[in-house]
This record gives C-alpha cells, structure tokens and sequence, in this order.
C-alpha cells in the first residue's frame, strides 16, 4: 500500500488541515501519516487560537515516521512558526523525502492570518527548494511575488516568477478569479492551463488543503505531475459539488463524497 504524510496543524472543526488531509489520502487508497505543527481551535467562521508544538516534539514525530514508514509522498500545509520550518526541512532532507508538495498556507478561508510575515520568509527559503510543487492561491502568490495578479497573463507571469526563484513547479490556483476557476501548472517553464468549473457552493472550507494532499495522494501513487494535479482538481470539484452544508460560516467539503457506506 502506498503511504503519504501530512505535516500540519490540526483543524478542529475537521474541514481542513490535517483531518481534511487524512481523509483525503484515506479515500484515495493512501495509508495517511501525520506531523501536527500545531492545535488549532477554530470553526467554519474563524480561528480563534492557535496553539504551537514544540520544535523538539515535531522532529521526534517525523523521525518517528520515517524511521518507519517511510512515506511515498509528503504533503506540508500550515506551519505557524519558523523553528518549525527549519526543523521540517532538516528532516525532509536527512530523510531524503520526495514528492513533496508545499500549499503555503498563509491564512484561513475565513480570512484570519495562520502564520507571522517572518515565518513566511522562512517557508519560502527552507521549502520550497524542497518541493516538487507549491500550490499557493492568488492572493498567496501576490504576496510571494509582491506583484498584483488581474489576468491569466499575470498569473503566468508569477508562476514563471517563482519557478525561476525557486526551481520548483508553481500550481497558481484561479479559485479567487470571478469569472472561472482555472488553475495554472507551470511545469518545466511552460504553463499548462487545466479548465475548472465554477461550482456554486459557499462551502468552501479546506479547499486547499483537500487539492494539495490530493495531489501528494496521486503522486504517491505513481501519477506523473500534470495528471496527480488533473485527477485533484477533478477530486476536488467532486466533494464541492457533493453540496455539504454544515456549519454557521464558509463549510466544509464532502471528502467522501464517493465512498459508499459498509
């Protein structure tokens, strides 16, 4: 069985972090692994704390994991603090972990901030040489490539940006775009465009972390990159459309929305 490991914080609410992350690896045939960064209390209206381990606790878990199953793919979503990121590093590189996907989470979905500017920093500096992709959304690539995002050109132009600064492959997600939700694959200097359809569902809770962990699903799994990507998004628009509606904010997604009962 193929594995895959989620390094994060949890959600307590379960729509994002690392429950959206497990049961996403779970419904794609994934043995799923975890390294929580942090606690968090929150719900589908917002963060209301967060509550960080240790540097020393979060290296004892991941050398805990990769002394013993070892996992095909790795998936990194929020790390609030900057020794946390180095610690992660150090150890995706002792490990030599591959298939690493990095959503740079910066803040929720409902809008609250999950990581301080200098742990943004770091995160980019430690990281993302270590990915084989990130998977930041728009308002996370303006704020990695300082640079305003309008138009498909723009996205491109960013995506070029970063894959150029860090020698990782960019997917720039068009979720945030009003008029479609196509996403960008910049891919060993070319942009590959993938058509989304604009689902009409306010519940849109973990929508990041969903696609990010099932991309690192599918590349565990054995898929090349473009195609770990195109079955995440086609994954993704499937739990949307599944028309969960829980909770007084912005929901969760259905993860298994194709899972038939025992």
């Amino acid at each position: 069985m193929k594995t895959a490991l989620t390094i994060a914080g949890s959600d307590s609410s379960g729509g994002a972090g690392i429950q959206a992350d497990i049961k996403t690896m779970t419904v794609h045939g994934v043995y799923a692994m975890s390294a929580v960064t942090a606690l968090t209390a929150q719900n589908t209206t917002g963060v209301c704390g967060i509550l960080e381990v240790s540097p020393e606790f979060l290296a004892q878990q991941l050398d805990c994991i990769f002394t013993d199953i070892v996992p095909d793919a790795v998936k990194i979503g929020m790390i609030s603090g900057g020794e946390l990121v180095k610690v992660t590093a150090e150890k995706l590189k002792k490990y030599g972990a591959g298939h690493v996907v990095v959503d740079p989470v910066m803040a929720a979905s409902s809008g609250d901030s999950l990581v301080r500017q200098e742990t943004a920093r770091i995160l980019q500096e430690e990281l993302f040489p270590l990915a084989e992709l990130i998977t930041p959304n728009i308002p996370e690539t303006e704020i990695l490539t300082g640079r305003p995002i309008r138009n498909r050109e723009d996205m491109e132009q960013a995506a070029c940006q970063l894959q150029q600064r860090w020698g990782c492959a960019v997917l720039c997600k068009g979720g945030h775009r009003s008029r479609d939700a196509d996403d960008l694959l910049y891919l060993q200097g070319e942009a590959l465009w993938i058509p989304g359809e604009r689902i009409d569902n306010p519940n849109t809770h973990g929508t990041g972390c969903t696609l990010s962990s099932a991309i690192a699903s599918n590349l565990a799994l054995g898929c090349s990159l473009w195609e770990a990507v195109c079955r995440a998004k086609k994954y993704l628009s499937g739990a949307l459309k599944a028309g969960l509606d829980l909770g007084k904010g912005s929901g969760p997604l259905n993860h298994a929305f194709a899972v038939k009962g025992i």
